[in-house]
């Protein structure tokens, strides 16, 4: 995860970016996603990604209250992107199935949260990642000094989404979260973090 001061969350290299499709065959997925009610999130979580994607979100509500489905395969990236998402995700009446692919890492982690337990699957092959933020403050001593504290209180608001969600004690999510914690899918249903591993989309809800 990143915040506003460079804070991140160190993930290992994301794999290079596929080639983007023509114009007119880009269209076309879009329009059958949004037919489907279903969004993408994959990738490093940025801004331009939040706003496509809380865009998307806003538009599938006001077209509808069926469940809306994300599917999230993200090494995670900017914290704010992700609270954006997360926020969004909350606030709109429409519900939404989160569906973790590949791997859900960091900040991508923390919008995946967003939802129920029992509207986050994934599938068998998704690993998961959990880890507190981290990054390199600069400046004068002063304002090392702020983003130090800003930092702590991203790790603690982060470790309090994923106990409020998993119920685990915040104390034993502030201890996971020291170094990278990795959970294959079955042990993402042990920790409370998936409700259910699934194969198929008819298998959803």
């Amino acid at each position: 995860m990143e915040t506003s001061m460079t804070t991140t969350m160190n993930t290992p290299d994301s794999p290079a970016p596929a080639s983007v499709p023509e114009p007119r065959t880009a269209s076309y997925l879009e329009e059958k996603a949004f037919k489907t009610r279903t969004l993408l999130v994959f990738g490093t979580v940025t801004d331009a990604m939040a706003a496509d994607v809380t865009r998307r979100l806003i538009a599938l509500d006001a077209d509808g209250d069926q469940p809306i489905h994300l599917l999230v395969s993200s090494p995670g990236g900017h914290l704010e992107s992700g609270d954006a998402i997360h926020d969004i995700v909350r606030f709109i009446a429409a519900p939404v199935n989160m569906i973790g692919t590949g791997w859900v890492g960091s900040a991508a982690t923390h919008l995946y949260l967003a939802v129920p337990r029992a509207r986050r699957y994934c599938l068998p092959n998704t690993r998961f990642l959990i880890h507190q933020p981290s990054g390199g403050a600069g400046g004068p001593a002063t304002n090392i000094a702020i983003q130090a504290r800003e930092m702590v209180k991203a790790r603690e608001r982060i470790a309090a989404t994923i106990a409020r969600e998993t119920g685990k004690s915040l104390e034993a999510v502030l201890t996971d979260i020291e170094h990278d914690r990795w959970l294959s899918a079955e042990e993402a249903v042990d920790y409370g973090l998936v409700s259910r591993i699934i194969e198929r989309k008819s298998e959803l809800g």
